[in-house]
Parts: C-alpha cells; sequence; structure tokens
C-alpha cells in the first residue's frame, strides 16, 4: 500500500517567478504533481485547458463554490482563481506529492484547513528586481503593474507565515532547495 502524499503550498509575490521555478521542478522531479486550477481569467496565448488552468464562467466558478468544490479559492484582479477539491484529494490518497501553486489569500485558506500541509513561501531578491520582472514581461499596462507591485508589497508581509521561505535569485538554485523540502 503507498503511503499519502505530502500536500505543499507553493505561493509567493505576484511576478516572483513562481511558474518559472514550478516549470524547474516539475522537470527534475517527475514524482511531484501540479495541481490544477480553476480561474474566470481569459486564457493566454500559451494556456492550455487542463493543464495551466481549468477555464470556466464567473456563473460556473460560483455553482462550484456553492457546492463546497474547493479547497481554496480567492478573486484577484476581478478574477477568481480556486483549487478543485476532487483531483487534489485523489492524487494524494495515490501516494503523490501535490504542489498547490496559489496566490497569498489562498495560501492561507489551506494552511488553516490543511494543518499539516507544507507551505513555501518565495520572496524576490528585492522589490526593485520585482519591478522590472513584472516590467520586463511586458504583457501588463502600467495600471496593472503598479496594482500588481502593490499587490505584491502587501503579500510579502504574509511570508513569516509559511514554513519555509525561498528566494528566487537563481531559478535552479530554488528549484532544488524547494525539492529539498519536499523530500525532508
Amino acid at each position: 500500500m503507498s503511503s499519502k502524499g505530502k500536500l505543499i503550498v507553493y505561493t509567493g509575490a505576484s511576478g516572483v517567478g513562481k511558474g518559472t521555478i514550478m516549470k524547474e521542478i516539475l522537470q527534475k522531479d517527475p514524482t511531484v504533481k501540479l495541481s490544477v486550477s480553476a480561474t474566470t481569467r481569459t486564457p493566454r496565448p500559451e494556456d492550455i485547458e487542463g493543464v495551466t488552468y481549468f477555464f470556466v464562467t464567473k456563473e460556473e466558478f460560483e455553482n462550484m463554490i456553492s457546492q463546497n468544490a474547493f479547497l481554496e479559492y480567492a478573486e484577484y484582479c476581478n478574477n477568481y482563481y480556486g483549487t478543485p477539491k476532487k483531483p487534489v484529494e485523489k492524487m494524494l490518497e495515490e501516494g503523490i506529492n501535490v504542489m498547490l501553486e496559489i496566490e497569498v489569500q489562498g495560501g492561507l485558506q489551506i494552511m488553516e484547513k490543511c494543518p499539516d500541509c507544507t507551505s513555501v513561501f518565495i520572496m524576490p531578491p528585492s522589490e526593485e528586481e520585482l519591478e522590472r520582472r513584472l516590467r520586463g514581461r511586458g504583457t501588463e499596462d502600467e495600471e496593472t503593474i503598479i496594482q500588481r507591485l502593490n499587490t505584491a508589497k502587501t503579500e510579502m508581509t504574509f511570508a513569516d507565515k509559511y514554513n519555509y521561505v525561498v528566494v528566487n535569485d537563481d531559478v535552479s538554485k530554488a528549484a532544488d532547495e524547494i525539492l529539498k523540502i519536499i523530500h525532508s
């Protein structure tokens, strides 16, 4: 019989490089799986339905909320994001280590509901570097960048609530550090 998998809450400030680190983790360790969140945001060109997100309407999302179908959910930048319960529970029962790449509000919700989870907060090397990265994406207008920077500053105040804080000054090093945390 396989042992139960670990639930890893993985979060950090907007624009800190969570997705880039996650790609590295998944390439380095096939035993770690990423849970797929549901969202009401518009898909980006690189998004793949059921891989990057489950894209649903606001009405569908609110129906899922009323059915208690989420481990956590939050509204962020005028869109809903949430972690569907059933797929995560199934993977954990199969002994798979499941990472929830979620925003800070959702991470705090999960840590309250699942106190035995492992929580990791990703920090930028500095606020200046975070701003450089957000601007360097070239995907958002000035108003959105300012909103993300302000949100990030608030989010970073919650880092001390997480089991581990990892600074993303080198993607490969950050990924290795997180994998050590998962397997310790």
